[in-house]
């Protein structure tokens, strides 16, 4: 029998951050042990999402500080999708970080919540405890959107300054913007060195016709730290979804969890 994606319990409702400019970023918080997981979404995806809400639900049952929210313009935050850019998702994670994440977390995101995950490190490197990236999906507006163009698309980019494109899911297409290819390179990180040394976990599926699986590959060997794997799916997809899959996240977040308390405790024994 070919296992089917997880699907989503009772809808949460969240609670409201209120931020500058009238700014409303909505999440939903579980209290429990640190480090704290803080999961980081995909583009034009929201937190209610297959991953997040299996992780929240582990969290729970393990007794682990939980964080999930949607940026500007997903979900239920305020703000319009089409007005958004990595700028503006990258300051809506760093407010959730510094307002709902008290204490060291493990970052976890999927697809571009990697790139957006990995920005959030850079700027507060000492509230993070590792990472662990799902389809990572660092420098995706330039790297798998404009690179992958073709002359009649940057055409129409140029003259209509968007492109809309087919939905991973099914969906309808998204726009993507040349606001959001322009800004994206204010932020790109695979071409250079990229200064993280805490333990960072990467699962990424073989299958994955959105985000090539070679673009983890990349990844680390940009990431400076030394203490970091990549696990290769054969049969995954880009949503990772399905039981066995969900399964493996849980190890990598359980393990990533264990091994920042055992250090915690170490450098508390070292203190004494």
């Amino acid at each position: 029998m070919i296992a089917q994606p997880v699907k989503n319990e009772t809808e949460t409702q969240p609670s409201f951050l209120e931020l500058s400019e009238g700014r409303r970023l909505a999440y939903c918080l579980t209290p429990g042990s640190l480090p704290g997981i803080v999961f980081f979404g995909g583009f034009k995806s929201d937190m209610n999402g297959a991953k997040a809400r299996a992780l929240e639900s582990f969290c729970r049952e393990e007794g682990i500080r939980f964080l999930r929210f949607d940026y500007s313009g997903h979900g239920k935050s305020t703000g319009t999708f089409l007005q958004g850019s990595i700028t503006q998702w990258r300051q809506d994670a760093l407010d959730a970080l510094d307002r709902l994440a008290d204490g060291q977390h493990i970052l976890v995101g999927s697809s571009m919540g990697a790139w957006i995950m990995l920005l959030a490190a850079l700027a507060r490197a000492e509230k993070v405890a590792g990472l662990v990236g799902l389809a990572a999906a660092p420098d995706f507006t330039e790297r798998l959107i404009w690179q992958q163009f073709t002359p009649q698309q940057k055409k129409q980019m140029e003259e209509e300054g968007v492109v809309r494109l087919p939905s991973c899911d099914g969906g309808e297409p998204y726009p993507v913007t040349r606001a959001l290819i322009e800004d994206g390179r204010r932020h790109l990180l695979l071409d250079n060195p990229i200064p993280l040394d805490v333990p960072v976990r990467l699962i990424h599926g073989m299958q994955d016709s959105d985000v090539p699986w070679r673009m983890s590959l990349s990844l680390m060997d940009r990431l400076r730290t030394s203490d970091i794997s990549l696990e290769l799916i054969k049969d995954g997809d880009h949503r990772l979804s399905y039981p066995s899959q969900l399964a493996l996240m849980y190890r990598t977040v359980a393990e990533l969890f264990l091994l920042a308390r055992a250090r915690k405790k170490s450098f508390a024994s070292e203190e004494i």
